[in-house]
């Protein structure tokens, strides 16, 4: 809108007020919109000139050797290999393949640490004794460093697409685990009475109530649980695969093409990036109910 009507609506506003007449609820509304849109869009102009001048600043810093072009690169040289990769493919075939190679590992070992995750956190979080027989070997497991499982993995699995599912099940599992329990303990409880008052039993109450409730503790760790299935995929692709976004690393890496390892990193990166957004969107379709955060609109 522009910057005269803005004005305009403003002393619209200050007038009425000063009338002893609040301004129309109409046009309040549209002043926080317009706000919301504002401040949306410097977010994003500022988000952009952060990373234009963060590759500006090591594309100039590589072409003048402040840094080693050839351990840190630089991103002319990474687009260039990333382009080579979409026009010629890879040494293990095309950059599609690679790509989905990958994301299919992460998404299957997400799905089944997720599922998992879920009905075991759910079941003890409802049923105390099971969490008291259970609970010190979900915290043993939970200690060992869980990316040291690949190796064995690969042995127990072989050089398959199985051995980076199982990395990514054992990554994605103990923080949905610990989410679903936590949601499944914090139900309140008059809900729970309310329920059994009304004369529901405990599969009901689990189904109808604490599941539901759950559900947000559930969702904050999806996001977070979907990047650990992509480490997961990596780690075990970067020991040892046939084919894959880590083996490009490795091979990369083996070649000292610092463009290569940046340009995985890259679309890594990306993919996690959109992942996230739909991640986001099927959480705002699902909690259409829920109140919008206050800060949003600052």
């Amino acid at each position: 809108m522009p910057l005269e009507t803005a004005s305009e609506t403003a002393a619209s506003e200050t007038a009425a007020t000063a009338a002893g007449k609040p301004p129309a609820a109409g046009t309040r509304t549209e002043a926080r919109e317009r706000a919301a849109r504002n401040r949306k869009l410097t977010v994003y102009a500022a988000r952009v000139g952060v990373l234009v001048a963060f590759l500006g600043l090591w594309e100039v810093g590589a072409r003048t050797e402040v840094v080693d072009p050839f351990n840190f690169s630089q991103p002319s040289r990474i687009w260039d290999q990333i382009w080579q990769w979409v026009t010629h493919g890879t040494a293990q075939g095309s950059l599609g393949e690679q790509i989905g190679y990958t994301l299919y590992e992460a998404l299957s070992g997400w799905v089944i640490g997720v599922v998992c995750g879920v009905l075991l956190g759910i079941a003890l979080g409802r049923i105390r004794f099971l969490a008291e027989v259970f609970g010190p070997y979900i915290k043993v497991l939970n200690a060992i460093p869980r990316i040291v499982l690949a190796p064995i993995f690969l042995i127990w699995f072989g050089l398959g697409p199985a051995s980076k599912v199982a990395s990514a099940v054992v990554l994605v599992f103990f923080p949905v685990f610990f989410n679903a329990f936590q949601g499944a303990r914090e139900v309140d409880r008059n809900l729970v009475a309310n329920a059994r008052i009304l004369g529901a039993d405990n599969r009901r109450v689990t189904l109808q109530v604490v599941i539901p409730a759950a559900t947000t503790w559930i969702f904050t760790s999806l996001h977070v649980s979907f990047g650990f299935a992509l480490i997961g995929a990596i780690v075990g692709e970067y020991i040892g695969a046939t084919k894959g976004l880590g083996l490009l690393v490795a091979a990369a890496q083996g070649t000292f093409n610092a463009a290569g390892v940046y340009a995985a990193m890259t679309i890594l990166a990306v993919v996690a990036l959109v992942t996230e957004g739909l991640l986001t969107l099927a959480e705002k379709k699902l909690f259409r109910w829920k109140p919008a955060d206050a800060g949003d609109g600052r």
